[in-house]
């Protein structure tokens, strides 16, 4: 495959990270079309060049179509699905009768399917055979995409010419993708950061201090591992951009909107409350439970993403998480759990 072959690209959704992603390949010297539901968001993409709901303060000279033809942004050569991860099994039916056979679909959203446990590859697989699951993911923000600020992600395929052509596709002076074909390894550092986001912003909404943060991140980092390496990933992918790196950059930054569910947690606030209220998706509030469910399928010991999910399922307060994880039995740190 050439470059050539990915000449156009087709984003769905319209949020922060799909707008961003859209004028980065823009920038890239791509003809991008992008398809979002809302017709006030579409014309305000169209007429005003800013996305104001999702990107605030952002206003762009990059040439890219917005519209609301799920058929004409899907007849692009390569797409984006950058809608949440719960919503990958609805969009992916929806875009199958538009997609021509082997046509490049690259997941965006990072995390797990709740009731299935099934990664956003899996799910592709099953609604659309046809299509070649991607994946895009690694430590990177979207206001920082969208303002051209240096970033350097993962793009994955199990082909290796495709996962090339689509970085060589997205390349452009401020964004920077490195072809992989691990697509399980990179999935599993974009879902369970999240959910380790959530409890490294709970230590610090609990101010215990940059040192509980820093050991949580390690030992969070531990437990990725794991369950990436019992799930077949390569070791140097969960050490790369879509692992350690992505999961440095969210359990360090209130940019991030599980880090900032997790401080909000941490400072008092009920898990119904902040789902309840409208507030930005944290995927790992969706993502946590079913982390446990898969940790415990495959004799995985996942103690933080325990925790979480104790959390938010009500089960427990953030103090008794804190307190269930510092008393856990001492063992050398090379132990499994």
């Amino acid at each position: 495959m050439t470059m050539a072959d990915y000449d156009s690209i087709g984003v769905i959704g319209g949020g922060a990270w799909g707008t961003a992603l859209a004028l980065s390949a823009a920038r890239a010297g791509r003809r991008v079309t992008l398809w979002a539901r809302d017709t006030a968001l579409v014309a305000e993409l169209r007429t005003r060049q800013s996305n104001s709901a999702y990107l605030p303060g952002i206003t762009f000279d990059e040439r890219l179509e917005a519209t609301t033809d799920l058929a004409a942004a899907a007849a692009a050569s390569a797409l984006l699905l950058v809608t949440p991860a719960q919503t990958t099994r609805s969009l992916a039916a929806s875009l199958r009768p538009h997609l021509r056979p082997g046509r490049p679909v690259v997941l965006c959203a990072k995390g797990i399917e709740r009731g299935t446990g099934h990664l956003l590859s899996e799910i592709l697989a099953e609604e659309v055979p046809e299509a070649q699951a991607a994946v895009l993911s690694g430590p990177s923000f979207a206001m920082d995409v969208a303002r051209g600020l240096p970033t350097a992600v993962t793009v994955a395929a199990r082909d290796g010419a495709v996962a090339d052509g689509l970085a060589r596709a997205l390349a452009s002076a401020s964004f920077r993708p490195y072809a992989s074909t691990d697509l399980v390894g990179v999935q599993i550092g974009g879902a369970l950061k999240n959910v380790l986001a959530i409890a490294c912003g709970a230590v610090v909404g609990r101010k215990l201090g940059a040192s509980a943060q820093a050991a949580l991140t390690a030992r969070g980092f531990a437990e990725l591992t794991r369950l990436g390496t019992a799930l077949g990933a390569r070791p140097e992918t969960l050490t790369g951009l879509s692992g350690l790196g992505d999961l440095v950059l969210t359990c360090s930054s209130a940019q991030s909107r599980n880090f900032a569910f997790g401080l909000k947690l941490g400072e008092g606030r009920s898990p119904g409350d902040l789902i309840a209220s409208g507030e930005k998706l944290a995927e790992g509030a969706h993502s946590a439970r079913i982390a446990v469910e898969l940790g415990r399928r495959h004799k995985v010991m996942l103690p933080l993403c325990e925790a979480v999910a104790g959390v938010l399922d009500g089960q427990m307060t953030i103090d008794e998480a804190l307190t269930a994880l510092m008393s856990r039995p001492l063992r050398r740190e090379a132990s499994s759990d």
